[in-house]
């Protein structure tokens, strides 16, 4: 019981935090440069744990932290495109130091050290895509695209637990993760597009729909967050066993760590950008 009420608290602050940082761009900047930089810490230090692996923990979230806030600076209309080229530098800087370390197995120093962009700092750098848009009159931030990734996570998260607990049969990937079922997957799917849709009748209501959406396109952004949100979830279970370790950390009382919380976020928010561009082209 101690433990759920925890559980609760956390969760409740979690979304407080993540629903109102989305009311000013100021306040989701700040938040997810914090998450960024936690994130990659996290990350790096576990594997610096493991016997054979070096990396720079320090320069490695010091760049993934200015990678997100030069994505900000450039997509807000703030900085021009010149804006990443110490990021860039960094990324040589941290394969060429390589070279002079001497370090038992390198490749793995690099593997692991470009995996922190690409797995943790890319994505979350991904959500200034969809919080800020340009039009004829300039560039604006939207807050109603990147938070409704975040709310169909969460919904697809309760609806398969609710359903994977009362009708599971089938199991999803039980080599990663035994607790997923196909029947809880395909419930949360099930309530994500009907949410989906709500969302786009509110969006309408209130005049929230800045990339004019319809009913169906919402409910494709709600499919493909459930789909690449449960992946982001398996990749990172795998990684987990493949560490042999149970939880990411110990951030967040009775949630793990930071990996633990965002796992599902490293791939949806990339996925929705994919799909949303494609929507704008086609």
């Amino acid at each position: 019981m101690r433990n759920f009420i925890i559980r609760t608290i956390t969760a409740v602050f979690f979304v407080a935090a993540i629903v109102s940082c989305f009311l000013r761009p100021e306040a989701m900047i700040f938040l997810f440069t914090l998450v960024t930089g936690l994130t990659i810490w996290e990350f790096t230090g576990l594997v610096n744990d493991r016997g054979d692996v070096t990396v720079n923990q320090m320069i490695s979230t010091v760049a993934g932290v200015f990678f997100f806030l030069a994505m900000a600076g450039y997509c807000s209309g703030i900085t021009s495109a010149s804006v990443f080229i110490p990021y860039l530098v960094t990324l040589i800087y941290l394969m060429v130091a390589e070279l002079y370390l001497k370090q038992e197995d390198p490749v793995n120093d690099w593997a692991y050290t470009m995996m922190s962009q690409l797995y943790i700092a890319l994505p979350f750098s991904l959500l200034n895509v969809l919080a800020f848009q340009s039009d004829a009159d300039g560039v604006h931030f939207v807050w109603s695209i990147p938070l409704s990734v975040f709310i169909f996570l969460w919904i697809n998260d309760a609806g398969a637990y609710i359903c994977g607990s009362l009708l599971g049969r089938h199991k999803l990937f039980p080599r990663i993760s035994p607790g997923k079922s196909w029947e809880g997957s395909i419930g949360g799917g099930v309530l994500v597009v009907i949410v989906a849709v709500l969302v786009w009748h509110l969006s309408e209501q209130y005049a929230q729909n800045p990339l004019g959406l319809s009913a169906i396109e919402w409910a494709g952004q709600g499919l493909v967050v459930v789909v690449f949100g449960t992946w982001g979830d398996l990749v990172e279970s795998l990684f987990k066993r493949t560490l042999g370790i149970k939880d990411s950390g110990h951030i967040l009382p009775g949630h793990g760590g930071m990996l633990d919380r965002f796992d599902s976020t490293l791939m949806a928010v990339p996925a929705a950008v994919v799909y949303l561009y494609t929507l704008t082209v086609i």
